[in-house]
């Protein structure tokens, strides 16, 4: 082990560590929030911001969860001085997308109650999980679909622990929204022991225009959210300086996602097939997870200051990302957004097919409209000279899309935030806060009260 590696265990392991609730075998409703309990060594309960755990009753010797496939209203953004909300309508799980996190034990048995309210049969793959074949959600193969209004109990052991997910197994669901967290902590504590451990699900939307429901065959995803949110709605994450932490990724959707945090350096400790051994980790500060993967990075929080997380494409850090950004969107003859369907159709007005006032717009097209292209956008407004227009080439583009929307997304995890935080928030984004210990207890103090003291809304 080298010494970099020796130093960061030694330094982590003497944290102190979480504990776990206790859980009553008695035939209970269970809340997802552990509570302390002094002299526990179990692991610490894993936070999924904006989306909570899924409850639990305990049914002779066995944990019963109940999942209700359903259609959601999810909203993705508040409405703010910019707009309206953003609200999508999609398909997840007791009315959340994703669908509420899964927490147990190494050794459980488990039974998760499937109701089905969609419009059309489903079912529930367990990724990752070694289950009977009988329980693995694959429709016609492993079991008939459910049926809508029909139901269907899957039942196993747990004998494996990490980081695990489920999901429908028809591909437009998925695309749809259908996707949950499951985490499964180990009989035994990893070492070193996490104080904090949080989970995220990383999702990608083609909506189109004056349309809630997203296009699932669409390739272009112009919301890229954490937890169904999209930055800034994503809730911060809030961590004590000098805390060990974990972070659970996990990625179903079209595209590999580069997620990387500032400040600080990580190891990756674990993927969708569980842990990984000490030998193997490896450090870094940006970790690509793939479509179908999972990926558990830790790091020590040594250095105090609200550091971004984030997809590192450079189009999954903007919302409502369109083909209008800078030069793509101009005034000239070709086809603009907007236009009627004859426009949409391509039809020729004037001139020859090749003409270069024929260019393509929307930015679909094969490179012929460069010469027509304009050099900036049309929504600086077209009251500038032709001269203002192109003093800079390619201007604007993120100038555009910077805003402030502090006060529409305030809540107490967001207290002490710089002002104008949110203009640089946008996408697959969430902040990491390591906060000194005055700051750590009066942040939680209003997490914990529910505190929110919305600062004045301004415009950039």
């Amino acid at each position: 082990m080298n010494r970099r590696r020796r130093s960061f265990l030694r330094g982590s392991s003497a944290l102190g560590a979480g504990w776990l609730a206790g859980r009553s075998a008695a035939a209970q409703h269970h809340h997802a929030e552990p509570r302390p309990r002094a002299g526990d060594a179990g692991p610490v309960g894993v936070v999924t911001p904006d989306v909570k755990r899924l409850p639990w009753t305990m049914e002779g010797g066995v944990k019963v969860f109940h999942l209700t496939a359903e259609v959601v209203k999810q909203e993705i953004m508040p409405a703010s001085h910019m707009g309206p909300a953003k609200v999508l309508t999609v398909w997840g799980y007791n009315g959340s997308v994703p669908g509420p996190m899964i927490e147990a034990n190494e050794g459980d048995r488990v039974r998760v109650v499937l109701h089905n309210q969609l419009p059309e049969p489903t079912t529930i793959h367990w990724h990752g999980l070694e289950v009977p074949v009988e329980m693995d959600g694959t429709p016609f193969i492993s079991q008939p679909p459910i049926e809508p209004g029909g139901s269907f109990a899957y039942e196993f052991t747990l004998h494996q622990n990490g980081t695990f997910f489920y999901h429908s197994h028809g591909a437009m669901q998925e695309m749809l929204g259908m996707i949950g967290l499951f985490v499964i902590h180990p009989r035994r504590p990893h070492a070193p022991r996490v104080d904090k451990d949080f989970g995220f699900i990383m999702q990608g939307w083609a909506v189109l225009p004056n349309n809630p429901v997203p296009n699932t065959f669409g390739m272009e995803f112009n919301w890229l959210t954490l937890n169904g949110k999209a930055a800034p709605a994503t809730t911060p994450l809030i961590i004590r300086q000098g805390e060990r932490v974990r972070i659970r990724l996990v990625n179903l959707g079209m595209d590999h996602h580069p997620i990387h945090l500032h400040g600080h350096q990580f190891y990756v400790t674990g993927t969708e097939g569980g842990r990984i051994p000490e030998a193997g980790w490896y450090p870094g500060n940006t970790v690509l997870v793939g479509v179908a993967q999972a990926r558990d990075i830790e790091f020590e929080a040594k250095y105090a200051g609200d550091w971004m997380l984030h997809c590192h494409l450079p189009h999954h850090m903007m919302n409502q990302m369109v083909s209008m950004v800078g030069p793509m969107a101009h005034a000239g003859h070709g086809l603009q957004t907007g236009k009627g369907m004859e426009e949409g159709m391509g039809i020729v007005r004037r001139g020859g097919a090749l003409s270069e006032e024929l260019g393509p717009g929307l930015g679909r097209g094969l490179g012929l409209a460069a010469d027509a292209d304009r050099q900036v956008s049309n929504l600086i407004g077209p009251q500038l000279s032709a001269e203002q227009k192109k003093r800079v080439p390619g201007y604007p583009q993120d100038d555009m899309m910077m805003m402030d929307l502090d006060a529409a997304v305030a809540k107490p995890e967001t207290h002490g935030l710089a002002k104008g935080w949110t203009a640089s928030m946008m996408g697959m984004m969430s902040l990491v806060r390591v906060l000194p210990p005055e700051k750590y207890e009066e942040v939680m103090a209003r997490v914990k009260a529910g505190r929110t003291d919305k600062p004045p809304a301004h415009h950039h």
